[in-house]
């Protein structure tokens, strides 16, 4: 399935602002109430011990609940904003393929709640977590 719809802007990775790149996220499927994508993790996201970076998981679940809770809301003229983001960081590695599945818990008129899991491809085993909460608010209006 195309990521893209009328609703959302662009979000392939070759139009993502460089840091969103830099975290590899790749959206394979949007709907109004989940997202599916992947993420190639490996030195370029490492800390100083070698491991992948938290930051970058904390980024891969505001990038993907952000872009479905958007998703849900761009036919009402809106787009949600994080609020609120609590990632727990489960198990380190030095390098993956990750699954990044988004999931609505909660769509309000004025708010979402959504559940973000990071799995490694190759073990199964969920490396991070996180959950987002959203505010929906009015698109902006465009420059003149």
């Amino acid at each position: 399935m195309n990521p893209q719809s009328d609703a959302l802007p662009d979000v392939s990775l070759a139009s993502a602002s460089n840091f969103v790149a830099a975290s590899g996220l790749v959206i394979d499927e949007v709907t109004n109430t989940s997202v599916g994508g992947h993420a190639d993790l490996g030195t370029d996201h490492h800390t100083p011990w070698g491991v992948v970076h938290g930051g970058v998981y904390t980024t891969l679940v505001e990038s993907t609940g952000s872009i479905g809770a958007s998703h849900a809301v761009g036919e009402r003229g809106e787009f949600a904003v994080g609020i609120h983001n609590a990632t727990d960081f489960l198990r380190p590695t030095t390098g993956a393929r990750v699954a990044v599945e988004g999931t609505a818990l909660h769509q309000g008129r004025t708010q979402q709640l959504w559940e973000v899991i990071i799995t490694d491809t190759s073990s199964d085993k969920v490396l991070a977590r996180g959950q987002l909460r959203l505010q929906n608010v009015p698109m902006p209006k465009e420059a003149n």
